[in-house]
């Protein structure tokens, strides 16, 4: 029913889509678009001319066929958003805020299995993981309503200044009005919150492009917080080509703020046309991590591995780049190694599956090419390095130079180099010699030299012993240099959702 609520598609998934999704995934189309509050189909038109597949990176089976949104669908998205911002979150009170995010984390942590197979089967997750970040967004969720209930401003000293005797001076917090947030495919449903809570938590409106690989995840919240009780047109989201909607989105004199995570060249685009609006970048990394003489080696070794494949290496703060101090770097090879053979590639729906498919054979193709210059260069493969199909084995490399594309890049695929190093002046040097710097991590048992590392390293975040690829969702999270402009984390994305006001009072 084109220009309306699809109610073939209610018809066949009923009034648990998720459930009847996760158990049977349909061929039938599916709308793609979700505004003021219900699903929307969008009408078939010449920037929309065809039905879209989305379709399982392990096997390439269609899970589902949906009508992909147009300009008009956002322009109609936008104008919901705004409406609402207006009409009803801006005046709903902070008790109400918090108690729609509770309900939404309750019906998202009772429908937690079916979440996550929908994560696995649309980004070819594990589906461990997929219920790892089910999990973490749950609890995103949570600490959105804490929130929410704490946003408090601040009482100003006003005699503290000379002259301001008899003066009260307060700082009150506001809602800014239309989030418009750009999600990536890797975490299409942590990332995508990691937007949307704070937004609702603070009182703002969403107007949400998820990745085009990945939209289901947000139909499915977007629905989720409906039945939570987030007034209609709070959340609008539409799925589509970022190379249409993402522009004309950013541009949009309604929108008060911008989230985004995705590449660099699109976030340049994006701070270009941004203007003076309020902007989040997260645009990604090449994590240095690195391994001192006293570390234990064991544990150390384990950690990186998992940090370096997870999710095929297709984190932002992936381990990318380990270097190891010379005198035990042939025994941390050894070991690093022997552990990542014995890594499990395959079928994302197996329980004992560890390393699942890139987004698609495209990716895999491009992570070959660029293991094959990099050997041309002089790099040596110690495993892995191979594909069959988006499947691709886990891979170490030794012998690269810093120009080499798999060190200087971000590679987003399951490769990691191991470079050896003798003093602490210059790991430092190599791993600050990068465009990037979101996370690093730094293994050794002398906490003199680990807080000095740490200062030292230009990044927008440290763990000492833990891996580069750890992340809560409580602190505050977010590169410098090209890694982007920003924090998120709960807390502090709530506040930079809000506007400061200062309002003063003479006696």
């Amino acid at each position: 029913m084109s220009g309306q609520d699809e109610a073939g598609f209610e018809a066949k998934f009923g009034t648990n889509l998720l459930a009847d999704l996760a158990a049977s995934p349909g061929v039938s189309l599916m709308a793609g678009a979700y505004i003021n509050g219900a699903l929307f189909m969008p009408d078939a038109s010449p920037d929309t001319p065809a039905d879209n597949v989305i379709v399982n990176p392990y096997n390439n089976e269609v899970i589902a066929r949906i009508r992909f949104g147009g300009l008009a669908e956002l322009e109609r998205a936008i104008a919901s958003a705004h409406g609402a911002f207006h009409a009803a979150m801006k005046r709903l009170p902070a008790h109400e805020r918090a108690s729609l995010l509770r309900k939404a984390a309750d019906l998202l942590e009772d429908e937690l299995k079916q979440f996550a197979r929908v994560i696995m089967l649309e980004a070819g997750k594990p589906i461990r993981d997929s219920r790892a970040e089910v999990r973490r967004s749950v609890q995103i969720l949570r600490l959105a309503e804490a929130e929410a209930l704490k946003l408090d401003g601040q009482l100003v000293p006003m005699d503290a200044a000379a002259g301001g005797e008899g003066r009260i001076g307060m700082v009150r917090l506001s809602p800014l009005g239309v989030v418009a947030a750009i999600a990536p495919f890797n975490f299409p449903l942590n990332l995508v919150l990691h937007k949307v809570a704070p937004a609702i938590a603070a009182g703002n409106t969403v107007v949400l492009k998820p990745s085009e690989k990945t939209p289901l995840s947000s139909l499915l919240l977007a629905r989720l917080l409906t039945r939570a009780g987030l007034p209609d047109g709070a959340l609008n989201v539409v799925a589509g080509e970022g190379s249409l909607l993402g522009e004309a989105l950013v541009s949009d004199p309604r929108i008060s703020k911008i989230t985004f995570t995705g590449s660099v060249p699109v976030g340049q685009r994006i701070q270009r046309l941004a203007g003076f609006r309020k902007l989040t970048l997260e645009l990604g990394s090449n994590s240095p991590n690195i391994v001192f003489d006293d570390a234990d080696l064991e544990q150390t070794a384990a950690g990186l591995v998992r940090g370096a494949f997870i999710f095929a290496g297709q984190v932002c703060i992936s381990v990318q780049r380990i270097y190891v101090q010379s005198g035990i770097y042939n025994e941390f090879q050894q070991l690093f190694v022997s552990r990542t053979k014995a890594l499990k590639l395959g079928n994302p729906a197996d329980e004992n599956t560890d390393i699942g498919p890139m987004i698609s054979e495209e990716e895999a193709v491009r992570t070959e090419r660029w293991i094959r210059e990099a050997e041309a260069l002089g790099a040596v493969v110690l495993t892995g390095g191979t594909r069959e199909g988006a499947l691709f084995s886990p891979t170490v490399m030794t012998r690269v130079k810093p120009d080499m594309k798999i060190m200087c890049r971000e590679t987003f695929a399951p490769v990691v180099s191991l470079i050896p190093f003798d003093t602490e002046e210059e790991v430092l040097r190599m791993a600050n010699a990068s465009d990037f710097g979101i996370q690093a991590g730094v293994f050794t048992t002398n906490i003199n030299r680990a807080l000095r590392v740490a200062d030292g390293l230009e990044t927008g975040g440290v763990w000492i012993n833990e891996i580069s690829t750890y992340r809560q969702d409580n602190y505050p999270y977010g590169g410098i240099k090209q890694s982007g402009v920003g924090r998120e984390g709960v807390g502090y994305a709530v506040r930079d959702m809000c506007e400061s006001k200062f309002i003063g009072i003479k006696y």
